[in-house]
C-alpha cells in the first residue's frame, strides 16, 4: 500500500513537470493538469449451492487514476489519460470468469490493468466534440454502460458530437468503434452507432428518445418518460419506458443475425422524510421456440444494476424475463442509505412447461466514512432462491465488503 500512495502522490508531479518542461521549449503542449483517482479494495465472496464447486471467495483492488490537461493552449481543447489495474494480490481463491478451469464460483475480477482513458475533447459553445476512449454511461445504464460495480469498468473507444444549444434538449450521436474492461484486456472491435436525444418539460416530464445501433447484434429504439414531484413533502419519481430491437441494420462480422423483440419498463418510487420505498417491473421478451422471435438482450449494460444483484440474469433467459419488484430503506444524513430490494422473476414464456425462475432478496448499507474526504463504505448481499425452469436450479448467495476512496487535485 506504501508504493501504492507514493505512485499516486508522484503523479501530479510527473504530469506536472510534463508541462513544465513542454513550456520550457515555448511549445505549450499541456497546461492545467487535473489528476483525479480512486482506491477501491473490495472482498467478495460466492456461493453457488449444488454445482459441485467450492465457494469464492475473492479480495481484489481497483486502482484508477486519470490526468486531464489543457491541450497546445488551445481555448475549451483538452486531453485525458486514464489507467485502470485490478490486482487480487495472489489471492486467487476464485474463478474469474464462468470459463475458468478450476473448482471454485465466479468473482467476475481477473486481474488486470488496461488504458482506461485517452481522449481528445473540445468545445464549441454548447457543443461538444469527442474522440478517444472514455467511459460512457447513457441515462439508467439499461443498455449502455460501464459496469462500474465490477472492479474492471469498461471503456468505451468512441467519437461523438453532443449539443445542448436549445433548451432543456440535450443531442448526443455517437460511433462505438471498439470497448474493452469487464474481462475483456484486449479490446473487442465493434461498428456500433448510438443515438440518443433528451428534452425536458418540467421536472415531472422529460422525454427521452433513442436508437442504439449495435453492429451485427440488434437495433434497440425506444422511448422513456422521466419525471419527479413532490406533493405535502412526499417526493415521487417515475419511469415509463418502451423498446424494440429489430435486425441489426449495422453488419461487422457476423450476417444474417435476426432479432424480434420488445423491453418495457415501469418504476414508481417515493422519499418519505428519509424512507425509501418503490415499486418495480421489468419486462425483457422472450420466445416460445416457434413464434420466430428472439430474447431481449442488453450485452452493453451496466447487468448488475438490474434484476438482482446475484447477477443471475445478465443475460436474459430464452423465454424472456419478468422481474417484479418492490424496494424499501431510509437515507439520511449521517445514517447513510440502507436499502432492501425483494425480486420476483418469471419466464414470458414457459421454457419446458416451467415459468418460475426464482425469487431474491438484497440488502446494502452505505455511508461516508468520518475523517477522511472521499472515503465511504459498503456492505451488501444478494440471496437468489431457485425457481423450477432448467438452468435457475440453484440457490446463490453473495456478500461484499467494501471501502471506497475518491480523490482529486484542485
Amino acid at each position: 500500500m506504501k508504493k501504492v500512495m507514493l505512485s499516486l502522490a508522484a503523479a501530479p508531479l510527473i504530469l506536472g513537470s510534463m508541462a513544465v518542461s513542454a513550456s520550457a521549449d515555448g511549445i505549450n503542449i499541456l497546461n492545467d493538469v487535473k489528476v483525479k483517482g480512486q482506491i477501491r479494495p473490495r472482498f467478495e465472496t460466492a456461493d453457488v449451492k449444488d454445482n459441485g464447486k467450492d465457494a469464492a471467495n475473492a479480495f481484489t483492488n481497483r486502482l484508477h487514476i486519470s490526468a486531464t490537461a489543457g491541450l497546445f493552449g488551445i481555448e475549451n481543447l483538452t486531453t485525458t489519460l486514464g489507467i485502470q489495474t485490478v490486482n487480487n494480490f495472489g489471492y486467487t481463491n476464485y474463478a474469474p470468469a464462468s470459463s475458468t478451469p478450476g473448482k471454485y464460483d465466479v468473482v467476475a475480477d481477473p486481474q488486470q490493468a488496461m488504458l482506461s482513458e485517452a481522449a481528445v475533447d473540445y468545445t464549441i459553445g454548447k457543443t461538444a466534440l469527442h474522440a478517444g476512449r472514455s467511459h460512457v454511461n447513457l441515462d439508467n445504464q439499461r443498455f449502455i454502460g460501464t459496469v462500474g460495480w465490477r472492479q474492471s469498468e469498461r471503456s468505451y473507444d468512441t467519437v461523438y458530437i453532443a449539443n445542448s444549444s436549445v433548451e432543456n434538449l440535450s443531442l448526443l450521436a455517437a460511433y462505438v468503434y471498439g470497448f474493452a474492461g469487464v474481462g475483456n484486456v484486449t479490446t473487442v472491435d465493434t461498428a456500433s452507432v448510438l443515438l440518443h436525444a433528451a428534452y425536458k418539460v418540467a421536472d415531472p416530464l422529460t422525454i427521452t428518445l433513442y436508437d442504439y445501433m449495435l453492429a451485427s447484434i440488434h437495433d434497440t429504439y425506444g422511448i422513456a418518460l422521466t419525471g419527479n414531484a413532490a406533493f405535502s413533502g412526499v417526493k415521487l419519481n417515475y419511469r415509463a419506458e418502451y423498446a424494440m430491437q429489430n435486425d441489426p441494420s449495422l453488419e461487422y462480422q457476423v450476417k444474417d443475425v435476426k432479432a424480434d423483440a420488445y423491453y418495457m419498463n415501469l418504476d414508481l418510487g417515493a422519499n418519505i422524510s428519509g424512507i425509501l420505498a418503490g415499486v418495480n417491473y421489468e419486462l425483457l421478451s422472450g420466445t416460445n421456440g416457434t413464434d420466430n422471435k428472439t430474447a431481449f438482450t442488453t450485452p452493453l449494460a451496466t447487468g448488475h444494476k438490474f434484476n438482482g444483484w446475484a447477477d443471475k440474469f445478465l443475460a436474459t433467459p430464452a423465454g424472456g424475463l419478468q422481474d417484479m419488484n418492490f424496494r424499501l430503506g431510509y437515507k439520511a444524513k449521517g445514517f447513510g442509505k440502507l436499502l432492501g430490494v425483494y425480486h420476483i422473476f418469471t419466464a414470458q414464456e414457459k421454457m419446458g412447461g416451467e415459468d418460475d425462475l426464482g425469487t431474491e432478496i438484497d440488502a446494502l448499507y452505505a455511508n461516508k466514512i468520518p475523517g477522511v474526504n472521499g472515503l465511504s463504505g459498503l456492505i451488501k448481499y444478494a440471496a437468489y432462491s431457485k425457481g423450477k425452469v432448467a438452468g435457475y436450479t440453484s440457490d446463490v448467495s453473495k456478500f461484499w465488503l467494501m471501502v471506497d476512496y475518491k480523490f482529486a487535485t484542485k
